[in-house]
């Protein structure tokens, strides 16, 4: 682990939250233009300070890279310690991308507490950035429990007609899955002979019994924040009741914070009880995968399907950690990347309709095509990646999760596929209903197709989707030395 002499952590951390603190604090609702300008610019810095992490990140190198390290709380020996490795490094890039496209997409459509609404976001961005470098647990659990009043306040303030009820539900299921969670990482540090030191504890020999309680723990939060089944029931609500950029971010990255905790913790800290409780976990993602898709096709309201195919993609991520092989988790971590590129785009689309129609109902549309055809074009593609096409990046992390599952055992392997054609399913269902067919009524006839924003906020996503559908091998490259190296070491059983 070796120590880095620029602050490139902390400045991906600390300028998009800087930015928003300085939005709120100059922003009003009678220069709201110098708000999104301001909002606009740094987000755009925020991700160019990102760049030069996948710049200088060296492949082949073990361990962690671009580690800072100071004293936070002498007297109990908390650091304010951050690094990455190749299975982080994605997700920072991924959180400042997705926030300038969320700055870009609330440009025209918010115009009530402008400043606040891009300020929350922009804070949100620097702490869920920070989720994914800490390397001291209590600085981590900070940052994982932080991301929840921006979002809360997303919800409760821009939200729709539930959006308080959602909100509460949203934020009562995830603190209370923390609170197990905070138990364990102080079992840890006392453990750990008072080092809240994530590595120190990955290194750390527990008996079986140990581990599997530490395991449980940490699952009751992760579970909740993936969602897995059967504590997913909050999702679809924060889903529908949230704005456009809240269910983007929602979607694209803090779901992701979930999956991407079993990678860092559960697996690691527990090896052995990871082992133990596979088939428990893959018979809970296996139900998502089949169950959530089966639900996702009788939605009538368009960010309910979209919100249940989340939480079935999610499904196919935890299936793919708890197979044990390269390949499955290297899917595993694909389709996060890819589900939010692609469930993010989905999210906007849908916002793009409602922006003009004011309905989410699927009912209420039909032939959108023939007067919207730049929109049904992006619309159709990231449906098509959101069930698994080839050629786009929903297609590449599933065949992956399916090949290692297929390896580890060949039912296991030919139920999730079954993934592939629900997706089709409700992904097609979906585009028949609203994009094809005749003009459905005079309120379609009326729509006018995207403008130059919205144009471009699609067009980046669709690149992304394209783009890493054809040619995934700089994201594989970037995570198979610390994919192999977790595998190892989650692979020395005891039990």
């Amino acid at each position: 682990m070796m120590q880095s002499t620029s602050p490139l952590l902390s400045l991906a951390i600390w300028c998009p939250i800087a930015f928003g603190i300085l939005v709120i604090a100059i922003g009003r609702d009678t220069n709201r233009t110098l708000v999104r300008v301001l909002s606009l610019v740094g987000a755009i810095v925020s991700f160019l300070v990102t760049l030069p992490l996948y710049q200088h990140f060296n492949n082949a190198a073990h361990g962690m890279q671009f580690v800072e390290r100071s004293v936070w709380i002498e007297r109990f020996n908390i650091n304010y310690l951050l690094g990455i490795d190749g299975i982080s490094l994605w997700f920072v890039l991924l959180t400042a991308f997705i926030t300038v496209i969320v700055v870009i997409a609330g440009w025209e459509v918010i115009e009530k507490r402008v400043a606040q609404y891009m300020g929350a976001f922009l804070i949100m961005s620097g702490i869920m950035i920070g989720v994914f470098c800490a390397l001291d647990g209590l600085l981590f659990y900070a940052f994982f429990e932080s991301t929840l009043i921006p979002m809360f306040i997303i919800i409760g303030v821009w939200g729709g007609a539930n959006r308080i009820y959602a909100a509460i539900k949203f934020f009562l299921y995830t603190l209370l899955g923390s609170l197990l969670t905070l138990i364990a990482i102080l079992y840890l540090y006392f453990k750990a002979g008072g080092s809240f030191d994530i590595l120190t504890w990955q290194r750390m020999p527990l008996p079986l019994s140990v581990q599997i309680m530490i395991f449980l723990a940490f699952l009751m939060a992760f579970a909740v924040k993936v969602p897995m089944w059967p504590v997913h029931t909050w999702l679809p609500d924060a889903h529908v009741e949230a704005p456009t950029g809240g269910s983007v971010v929602l979607a694209a990255i803090m779901l992701k914070l979930g999956a991407y905790g079993f990678l860092r913790f559960s697996l690691p800290i527990a090896p052995d009880a990871s082992h133990y409780l596979a088939p428990f976990i893959i018979t809970l993602s296996l139900i998502a995968v089949i169950y959530i898709g089966l639900v996702a096709l009788v939605q009538t309201d368009m960010k309910k399907l979209v919100a249940y195919s989340s939480i079935a993609h999610m499904g196919f991520v935890t299936l793919g950690f708890f197979v044990f092989n390269d390949m499955a988790v290297q899917g595993g971590i694909v389709q996060m990347i890819s589900h939010g590129f692609v469930s993010g785009a989905m999210f906007l689309c849908i916002g793009v309709l409602y922006d003009r129609m004011h309905s989410r109902q699927i009912a209420d549309y039909g032939g959108v095509v023939n007067t919207m055809p730049k929109f049904a074009a992006l619309f159709v593609l990231f449906s098509l990646a959101n069930c698994g096409l080839p050629a786009t990046s929903g297609f590449v992390g599933e065949f992956m999760v399916i090949l290692g599952a297929v390896k580890f055992n060949f039912w296991i392997g030919m139920l999730a596929a079954t993934a592939l054609i629900f997706g089709a399913a409700y992904s097609l269902w979906l585009v028949k209903r609203v994009v094809f067919g005749d003009v459905g009524n005079a309120h379609v006839a009326e729509l006018k197709d995207l403008n130059a924003r919205e144009f471009f906020m699609l067009g980046l996503l669709a690149i992304a989707v394209i783009a890493m559908g054809l040619y995934p091998a700089p994201f594989t490259d970037a995570m198979q030395t610390s994919v192999t190296d977790l595998l190892q070491h989650v692979a020395i059983q005891k039990y």
